[in-house]
């Protein structure tokens, strides 16, 4: 083990040295933040009269750094965790004394709505085992409300659950009894538990069905404001298990505070921890945009897209708790770099340049850097230092060398930008699947989840065996990942140039409509969540990376539901984020 800290410890300092010496032909102010210097150039779309397929198409950042490092919060001070833990024993108090196990489910759905679950894990986590292990003894009396709610815990909870528990309520024909529709508080939760549904499980495709279509009869029959109408209609919009967890809580806080039978410790609980937490993201976003600063990559490449507050808004909702707080800044650099190198290949760089990028890349050689424009060593020196940087933190914490994992997925994530960027000067159409191949990479999927495998292990020992184990998973997040960014994105791109996205390329395949292709797509998404739910059911180990992996899928959806949030910033998502990241909850 000394050895290999001492070998990896070495390499960083020459790769340090090796970055000083290359550049001694360029401007010293080129280094990127491992010397703590910033290039001085500004790259434009007019620079040595290339042809560049875009420039300047991007809008600033509505936040900039000085409003990110002004942001500061009350609930930094020490009385308001004092009052936290107060309310946290009286909750718990609430939850242990729960007896019935319908009771104990309802609350726990409540403490998880609420995002306060996280205080309460191992007593949560001891209901729930117990109700799985004696769920045969359970009087349900035909409920179908009870039997939706525990069956959607319990899978969540990672739990091997049969759909067959809903076989009580079909009729002699095998369909649901028809008068189920009246129950609409079981119907949604019916509707709810339908989308913890896998691969081959027909009795919840048809539960699916049946309370979609029961839940929009009763938004439109419905006139009277009650306790289950925004339920309803949330649900309809977005269900449960595909939403974020943290926007969730802030949603439901409004909603729980109107019931009558709320509980005034758990109300006041959920609001001091969303106003907490939101107190440690911002800290954890004026580091990064810090950083991001320093570097200066969204100054000096000003083609590209310049949004460190979305590349942090994603890393929120991959990992929410403040132990996270290391990962969400390691995920935000990845997150901001991945977006400023797809910009390189799809906005400004020359075939012949990518090309070189690419192999340089995947030498993953600092001497290569003399062969690339002053762009794109810069681009290059900011991947190579942030690699290193992460590696060496590792190395200390645990020993284990990442570097060849986390390498090896930004050179196929290159790669495979580099073959769309082909695809796109050669004017070819591949079929769906063929792009699909491809596509599932250029996500930036893989490059996300192995950086939160690496960061987030625990173990001493690293290698692609063990990663291997999580293949179906990666594969699956990264296919939603791109065809949900597709739907929200691919008329836009087509117009400003780029290669035919899932949509067109189905279009073109099959002839189908827009409108038709679209549902297709949809299905695909849907189809692609089964595989989600078996495969996190198939590796309940390592939970936090399996969290990190829907979290990223449930991500994508709010960040592309009302257009590409992530580029454009679209009213809808600003108000979302900013509800999140700088608005407490009075």
């Amino acid at each position: 083990m000394a050895l290999r800290q001492f070998t990896l410890l070495s390499n960083i300092t020459l790769f340090k040295n090796k970055i000083v010496s290359s550049l001694s032909t360029m401007n010293k102010s080129c280094v990127p933040c491992s010397v703590q210097c910033k290039a001085s150039s500004i790259i434009t779309s007019d620079q040595n009269n290339t042809s560049r397929r875009s420039g300047n198409y991007f809008r600033p950042s509505i936040w900039s750094h000085d409003y990110i490092q002004s942001l500061t919060s009350d609930f930094v001070e020490t009385s308001y965790a004092e009052e936290t833990d107060r309310l946290k024993e009286e909750v718990r108090l609430m939850l242990l004394k729960l007896e019935n196990p319908m009771d104990q489910l309802e609350l726990i759905d409540i403490l998880q709505r609420l995002g306060v679950d996280h205080h309460f894990g191992l007593e949560i986590s001891n209901i729930i085992k117990n109700i799985y292990k004696n769920r045969d003894q359970l009087k349900r009396n035909n409920n179908l409300f009870a039997t939706a709610l525990e069956f959607r815990l319990l899978r969540q909870h990672g739990y091997d659950v049969s759909s067959e528990v809903f076989k009580g309520f079909l009729d002699d024909n095998g369909n649901f009894q028809s008068g189920l529709s009246i129950d609409i508080k079981g119907i949604l939760s019916l509707y709810e538990a339908s989308f913890l549904s896998m691969e081959g499980e027909i009795i919840l495709d048809e539960a699916r069905d049946l309370s979609s279509t029961s839940l929009k009869e009763f938004v439109c029959q419905n006139n009277e404001e009650n306790e289950t109408s925004p339920l309803v209609n949330h649900a309809l919009e977005l269900p449960l298990h595909w939403r974020i967890s943290r926007l969730e809580a802030r949603w439901f806080i409004d909603v729980y505070e109107r019931r009558q039978n709320m509980s005034p410790a758990l109300l006041k609980l959920a609001k001091l921890d969303f106003n907490i937490l939101q107190a440690k993201y911002q800290e954890d976003l004026k580091n990064t945009s810090r950083w991001w600063k320093r570097i200066g990559l969204g100054e000096k490449l000003n083609f590209s897209r310049d949004r460190m507050v979305e590349n942090f808004v994603w890393t929120v909702a991959f990992a929410e708790e403040p132990r996270f707080g290391y990962y969400r800044r390691v995920a935000t650099k990845v997150n901001a770099l991945i977006t400023i190198i797809d910009d390189v290949y799809d906005l400004y760089g020359e075939l012949e340049e990518l090309e070189i990028f690419t192999e340089v890349i995947d030498r993953w050689d600092i001497n290569g850097i003399d062969s690339l424009p002053e762009y794109m060593k810069i681009c290059f020196l900011a991947l190579y230092n942030f690699v290193n940087e992460v590696a060496f933190d590792i190395l200390k914490e645990s020993g284990r060398n990442i570097i060849p994992h986390l390498k090896k997925m930004w050179a196929n994530l290159c790669k495979s930008y580099l073959v769309e960027a082909k695809w796109y000067r050669s004017g070819y159409q591949p079929n769906l699947h063929e792009y699909l191949e491809n596509a599932w990479i250029t996500s930036s999927g893989s490059v996300i989840l192995v950086h939160a495998y690496c960061v987030l292990s625990n173990s001493s020992l690293l290698d692609s065996v063990c990663l291997e184990e999580y293949y179906g998973l990666i594969r699956s997040s990264s296919i939603i990942l791109r065809l949900v960014n597709d739907l929200a994105t691919s008329k836009r791109e087509k117009e400003t140039g780029d290669i035919p996205k899932a949509v067109e390329c189905y279009i073109s395949e099959t002839g189908a409509s827009d409108a038709d292709a679209r549902r297709h797509m949809n299905s695909l998404i849907c189809e692609t969540w089964k595989k989600i739910n078996k495969e996190a059911t198939n590796s309940p180990d390592f939970k936090s990376f399996i969290e990190v992996a829907l979290n990223m899928v449930r991500m994508s959806l709010c960040m592309y539901e009302h257009g590409d949030g992530h580029s454009i910033q679209d009213p809808e998502t600003m108000k979302s984020i900013t509800s999140l990241l700088f608005l407490p909850i009075v």
